[in-house]
């Protein structure tokens, strides 16, 4: 894993200049909501004061226009006043509910959470308590930083996946940029040896030795296919699947050990499936050496064809040690590999050949002790 000090610094950077910043906005709410808390404890306190004046006077005294604006002006805060006699009147709460005494003794309890009473007095004589609730901007206000916070969260989610997603595409084509470039190289030598060979042809030297050769050639060609295919949309014929599984397995099953048992079973003769000849190939060697890998050079490997409705089924199975089940979908993951020496590339193009060139599915069916049954599924044409 390669570190970049400047690049480590530059996020550190930034991570710390967006913590100040949400940390300065959340602050700055805080003490927004207290102040405007004050004021609305302010403006009740001159409300109760105005209500004293109200208690001390009869109706039909005038108590000045400046009272009744006072007492007529507050319609956002609800209040409920309880007199000393215990006669209750409430302001800004819907009739409905002022009607229901559980209501009244919860909001009581609950405003009282939520602000001091103010104690109406005249004169050193206690005439009512006001009890009175915060208003619906400030409840909304209240609400505001977790709002705010769940933004940010969201906000940061969209970063995070548009650089995880930019980044997988850059790496998509720095692996495309390498296949296409391996395959330029090794086109070079190869012009070569096909040269070579035909030279070796005139000469007095055995058939058997420049046949031999020529399927190196062949093989060589066929790998260089399948790296320039990489990165780009490959061209999908219509052949028969049984014959193609066929072909790659047993060149496989001629060049590994005696050790290994190799069977292949399709329950069907011929069926046609839309597919890259060499990818597809690609594909079936892939599963069959990793489950090679798996049994440590020794043991069975079988591959069954058995057509399920539109699609067909192509099972690879091995004897080998199994998969966790909690390794099912990670082992599709570029990197993730079992083996010492190895890249852990082979099922993620395995997959990528599969699903996304083919339209297919890919899967581990099952596993454990007895041994692992990996499953492609693709459409039948």
């Amino acid at each position: 894993m390669n570190f970049n000090p400047k690049k480590n610094t530059s996020n550190f950077i930034l991570l710390a200049v967006a913590f100040a910043i949400v940390s300065l906005i959340l602050w700055n709410t805080n003490s927004f909501f207290k102040k405007f808390k004050e004021e609305e404890r302010l403006k009740m306190e001159i409300w109760a004061t105005a209500q004293s004046e109200l208690l001390q006077y009869s109706e039909d005294v005038d108590m000045g226009n400046l009272t009744i604006k006072v007492l007529r002006n507050n319609t956002s805060t609800p209040m409920i006043l309880v007199n000393k006699n215990g006669s209750i009147k409430t302001n800004n709460i819907s009739e409905e509910k002022v009607k229901d005494s559980v209501f009244i003794q919860t909001s009581i309890r609950l405003f009282q959470n939520e602000n001091t009473p103010i104690s109406i007095d005249q004169q050193g004589e206690h005439l009512a308590t006001l009890y009175y609730g915060n208003s619906e901007v400030l409840n909304k206000l209240k609400f505001y930083p977790i709002a705010l916070l769940l933004i940010i969260l969201l906000f940061g989610t969209v970063i995070f996946f548009f650089f995880k997603t930019n980044k997988a595409s850059e790496q998509n084509k720095l692996w495309a940029g390498m296949a296409k470039e391996t395959a330029h190289q090794i086109g070079t030598p190869l012009s070569s040896l096909l040269g070579w060979n035909e030279i070796l042809k005139t000469e007095s030297i055995s058939l058997e030795i420049t046949k031999e050769i020529e399927k190196d050639i062949v093989r060589l060609e066929t790998i260089t296919e399948r790296f320039s295919k990489i990165g780009s949309l490959p061209e999908l014929k219509e052949h028969d699947i049984v014959i193609e599984t066929q072909e790659a397995y047993e060149y496989l099953k001629l060049r590994s050990s005696k050790l290994i048992q190799f069977s292949f079973n399709s329950k069907v003769e011929n069926l046609s499936v839309f597919l890259n000849r060499s990818l597809y190939n690609w594909t079936i060697e892939n599963l069959v050496k990793n489950g090679i890998d798996a049994m440590k050079g020794k043991g069975n490997i079988a591959i069954d064809i058995i057509p399920a409705g539109k699609y067909v089924n192509i099972l690879v199975t091995d004897t080998g040690a199994g998969i966790p089940k909690s390794n099912y979908k990670n082992i599709f993951m570029p990197g993730v590999t079992s083996k010492k020496r190895g890249w852990g590339l082979g099922l993620s193009l395995v997959k990528r050949i599969v699903e996304e060139y083919h339209q297919g599915k890919i899967k581990v069916l099952s596993s454990g002790k007895e041994g692992t049954i990996m499953q492609i599924s693709l459409k039948v044409s």
